[in-house]
C-alpha cells in the first residue's frame, strides 16, 4: 500500500511540472499569435493596395488578353507545390492536415514523380517527403515565428526564377489558412501564372496618366512583385496558423494534465483511506482477540 501511495504521489508531482511546462507554453504561444494577427492584418494592407495596382494598370490587357509571361497559361508539363508547414511538432494536428492534403491530391492528380515537383518550407514537411522518396528540390527550415520578407526571399526568389526558367508550368502554394484561434483551414492556391487577377476590380479611371519609362516596363517589375507578395501572404496566413495550432495544442495538454492531477488525487486519497480503513480494522481485531 504504502509503494502504491508513493508511485500515485510521483505521478501527481511529475504531472504538475508537466503542466506548468504546457501552461508556459501555452502563454508564449498566445503572444506569438497575437503579434502573428497584427503582422497578417498589416500586410494584407499592402496585398490589397497591390493587387489594385496591377489591377489598374493591366485593365485593357485583362480583357483583351495579355502575351506578358507571368500570365500566360502554357502547356503543363510539370507542376510545383510550395509545402508550408512548421519545423517541430507540438501543434496539433497542423502538420498532418496540410501533408495528407497536398498527398491526396498529389495522387489524384499526377501518375508518376516526373509530373511534379516540390518546394518545402518547414522541416516537418520536408522530412515527410524524403521519408517517402520524394526530395523536395528547394527546402527552407529554421523559419521564425514572425518573418520577413528577407527570411522567405531565398525560397520565394527560387521558385519564381524556377517558373520563369520553365523548369516547371505552374506552382500551387499548400498551406494552413488562419481562420480565429480555434480554427484552420487547408488551402491550395494556384500563385503561377498569375489568373485571378479580375478587371472589373479596376476603379476606372477617367484621366490619362503619363507613366515613366512605361506602362510595359512598370508592369515587367511589377507583375513578379505582386506574385513574390502573394506568396509572402500566405507564409504570414500559415504562421499565424500555427501559432494558434500551438496555442490550442498546450491548452489541451495543460487541461488534460490539471484532469489527470484530479484523477490522480482522488485515487491518492481513496487508497489512503482505504489503507487507514484497513489498519483500523487491523487494531479492532487486535484489541478483540486479546480481550
Amino acid at each position: 500500500m504504502v509503494n502504491s501511495l508513493n508511485d500515485i504521489k510521483t505521478r501527481i508531482a511529475t504531472t504538475k511540472k508537466t503542466s506548468h511546462i504546457t501552461n508556459a507554453m501555452q502563454m508564449v504561444a498566445v503572444s506569438r499569435l497575437a503579434r502573428s494577427e497584427v503582422h497578417a492584418k498589416s500586410f494584407q494592407i499592402y496585398t490589397q493596395k497591390i493587387r489594385q495596382i496591377t489591377t489598374d494598370l493591366m485593365r485593357a490587357e485583362l480583357i483583351k488578353g495579355s502575351t506578358n509571361p507571368m500570365l500566360v497559361e502554357r502547356e503543363v508539363k510539370k507542376t510545383a507545390y510550395l509545402v508550408i508547414t512548421s519545423d517541430k511538432g507540438l501543434v496539433g494536428a497542423y502538420n498532418s492536415t496540410i501533408l495528407r492534403a497536398v498527398m491526396e491530391m498529389i495522387n489524384q492528380d499526377h501518375d508518376s514523380k516526373e509530373e511534379y515537383v516540390i518546394l518545402s518550407l518547414g522541416g516537418i514537411g520536408s522530412d515527410f517527403f524524403k521519408a517517402r522518396k520524394i526530395s523536395p528540390i528547394f527546402e527552407l527550415r529554421g523559419l521564425s515565428d514572425h518573418p520577413s520578407f528577407e527570411d522567405v526571399r531565398q525560397i520565394i526568389t527560387k521558385a519564381m526564377d524556377m517558373y520563369q526558367d520553365e523548369l516547371f508550368d505552374e506552382l500551387y502554394v499548400c498551406y494552413n489558412h488562419h481562420i480565429n484561434s480555434m480554427t484552420s483551414q487547408v488551402r491550395v492556391e494556384h500563385m503561377l501564372p498569375i489568373s485571378h487577377l479580375d478587371p472589373n476590380e479596376a476603379d476606372g479611371y477617367t484621366h490619362t496618366f503619363e507613366l515613366e519609362p512605361d506602362r510595359d516596363a512598370i508592369l515587367a517589375q511589377l507583375l513578379p512583385q505582386y506574385a513574390e507578395s502573394m506568396i509572402y501572404g500566405a507564409i504570414v496566413d500559415a504562421k499565424t496558423a500555427e501559432s494558434a495550432a500551438s496555442m490550442t495544442a498546450m491548452r489541451a495538454a495543460t487541461d488534460n494534465a490539471k484532469q489527470l492531477i484530479s484523477d490522480l488525487t482522488i485515487q491518492y486519497n481513496r487508497a489512503r483511506q482505504a489503507g487507514i480503513t484497513q489498519e483500523i480494522t487491523e487494531i479492532v481485531s487486535g484489541a478483540n482477540a486479546v480481550g
